[in-house]
């Protein structure tokens, strides 16, 4: 064996033996001391521990085991039911195994701040989720080997960073499938912004299905806005008040599926007889929701669980298979979503 471990273990082994000759023992009696024996006279014990601290020798078992072991969890806000859900997963998948998770966000601190943090704090690693990796922090965690998986990155990453999302693109044609199957034909759909990896992939998925089941593309229908209420409610309305609204509407997330609902109650439109709303997460809040939302699950305690093994086999050496880990999604029909109306 080869490497820092085995230079390091070689340095002490000659640090003890030259100890033993000093005071005139065995390196058996040394190494009894090392690992706290009672079986080692009290004055040899004193002569044999006062050598080792004038020889700056450290205990690095007993060193580790004082450090607590911890992982950072940088997030761009914890506004919304996604992020709540996603830092859950992560908090109790880390506890479980004995492991700390610091929780903070990009609004005060960038990356690099937080990069450098896990450095100072000696942590782990760290989990970056729903965020945006410029070049020079790319560059920084692979010169600097700093253990970093992403959740959900918001730009592709460099392939040499492990990144752990779910199956966009699938589940997004899984849901507009199942308006199809519904009978609609006319879905709308409130879109992520083109930016976000995964609002583009829902947004593709989308449009292969409706591609799949001979349904025209309608632009018309569409709008892009950030996981939003508020935003989100703006665009229902605009697509709502058309002359030809659609009778679906396929929302990337449940926060902006709250906000179509919302947008149809104030027009006089009732779910799901008058407009079916399907989503995209279904975090606590969708089974909650009047009418409780169909949607397509994401598996957050999952990603936590994914993100933190994969961490956590990085900071001790173990690269994953693949860069890239894809979860599946799967599909919960509620209330929400009915066949649309006669004559829609």
């Amino acid at each position: 064996m080869t490497g820092p471990t085995s230079s390091r273990r070689n340095a002490q082994y000659g640090l003890l033996a030259s100890i033993a000759d000093e005071v005139g023992v065995s390196p058996a009696t040394v190494s009894k001391v090392v690992h706290r024996r009672r079986d080692v006279s009290q004055a040899t014990r004193a002569r044999i521990e006062a050598l080792l601290a004038e020889r700056g020798f450290v205990r690095t078992w007993e060193v580790e085991a004082r450090r607590r072991r911890q992982i950072l969890a940088v997030f761009r806000d914890l506004a919304g039911p996604y992020t709540l859900e996603v830092v859950r997963g992560i908090v109790e998948s880390a506890a479980e195994i004995g492991v700390h998770t610091t929780v903070g966000t990009t609004s005060r601190r960038s990356i690099a701040q937080w990069l450098a943090e896990s450095q100072k704090l000696d942590a782990l690693g760290v989990v970056i989720v729903i965020s945006t990796l410029v070049e020079r922090d790319e560059r920084r965690i692979l010169e600097q080997r700093i253990p970093v998986v992403l959740v959900d990155p918001l730009n592709a990453p460099s392939a040499d960073i492990p990144s752990v999302g779910v199956a966009n693109w699938h589940g997004a044609t899984t849901a507009v499938q199942h308006l199809i199957d519904l009978g609609h034909r006319r879905i709308g759909m409130l879109a992520g912004r083109s930016h976000s990896l995964a609002g583009s992939a829902r947004l593709h998925g989308y449009r292969a299905a409706l591609t799949e089941a001979g349904i025209p593309y309608d632009a018309t229908l569409v709008r892009s806005t950030d996981f939003d209420y508020g935003e989100a409610l703006r665009a229902a309305r605009s697509v709502l008040e058309r002359d030809e609204r659609p009778t679906a509407l396929f929302a990337a997330s449940d926060v902006q599926a709250l906000g179509a609902m919302e947008a149809a109650r104030q027009l006089g439109i009732a779910v799901p007889r008058g407009l079916s709303v399907m989503s995209f997460d279904d975090t606590l809040v969708a089974a909650m929701a009047s009418p409780p939302l169909s949607a397509v699950r994401q598996p957050f305690r999952e990603l936590g669980q994914e993100a933190t093994r994969v961490l956590l086999n990085l900071a001790d050496g173990r690269p994953p298979a693949t860069t890239r880990r894809e979860l599946a999604t799967e599909l919960v029909v509620r209330m929400s979503t009915a066949p649309p109306e006669t004559g829609k």
